[in-house]
């Protein structure tokens, strides 16, 4: 077995749970981690600190995983993430870069939020805050997450889903939201980073498109790039075999 961990950061607005069908396949050789993030899941939001004034940033979050890392004594891991957590991995590596011996990102992208697209960000945790999560978020968001394919014909999987969304409590999606629509651009310190990196991206991807992943795999000096037939934004529930597999082949050994 790799002596590496693999700590896997989840996509919002879900929770670790979206692991769920690629878990088994990789802890059958690798040691698997799924956190759930800061207000998601059951992990709840931080108790108010002295910075709570500040405006929400992924770098408080990098510093869960970064704490993580330390209560579990792990001086270095394998660090991937979906979506999101494809951000929070940046601002991880951007923190503690010799905490991380490899890297993989799967739908996801490593540019900032153009100017509307953060503001779309600021629109949804301002509406989740006086709303919640039901009767709209997941109306919102599915379209993006799943390919048409997926929409049309896996009706299982949709409504699971939509359970997932809305069972995100508000303040924790509001918090990533606005904190998501603050990171910064991270093709400049990817171009740094010499670790084998893992790029997977759903052939159908509307949120992170192929060509999204493409910047990171080009920045990336050690990288390896894998697009995924048949599934959009959310591979690992829409085709968890071929991620597990895909990282199965890929992962640094020793």
């Amino acid at each position: 077995m790799p002596e590496l961990p693999l700590v896997l950061l989840h996509a919002f607005p879900v929770d670790s749970r979206m692991w769920n069908a690629v878990r088994a396949p990789l802890a059958a050789q690798i040691r698997v981690i799924t956190p759930d993030q800061r207000g998601l899941g059951r992990s709840p939001m931080p108790e108010p600190q002295p910075e709570a004034d500040r405006e929400p940033s992924l770098d408080d979050a990098a510093r869960d995983v970064i704490a993580l890392l330390d209560k579990l004594e792990l001086d270095q891991v394998v660090l991937g993430g979906c979506s999101m957590g494809g951000y929070l991995t940046q601002a991880v590596l951007c923190a503690a870069p010799e905490r991380i011996g490899g890297l993989v990102f799967i739908d996801t992208k490593a540019t900032a939020d153009a100017p509307e697209a953060a503001q779309a960000r600021l629109d949804q945790a301002a509406r989740v805050e006086a709303e919640g999560t039901a009767g709209w978020l997941a109306d919102y968001v599915m379209p993006l997450m799943f390919a048409d394919g997926t929409l049309a014909e896996r009706a299982d999987l949709v409504s699971s889903t939509r359970e997932l969304i809305e069972a995100q409590p508000a303040a924790g999606i509001a918090w990533a939201a606005r904190a998501m629509a603050a990171r910064p651009d991270s093709l400049d310190l990817l171009r740094e980073t010499a670790v084998p990196t893992l790029v997977l991206v759903g052939e159908h991807d509307k949120a992170t498109p192929v060509d999204q992943a493409k910047l990171i795999a080009e920045a990336a000096p050690n990288s390896t790039l894998e697009v995924l037939p048949d599934s959009g934004h959310l591979t690992p529930l829409e085709v968890p075999d071929l991620v597990s597999r895909a990282i199965l082949d890929w992962y640094p050994r020793g």
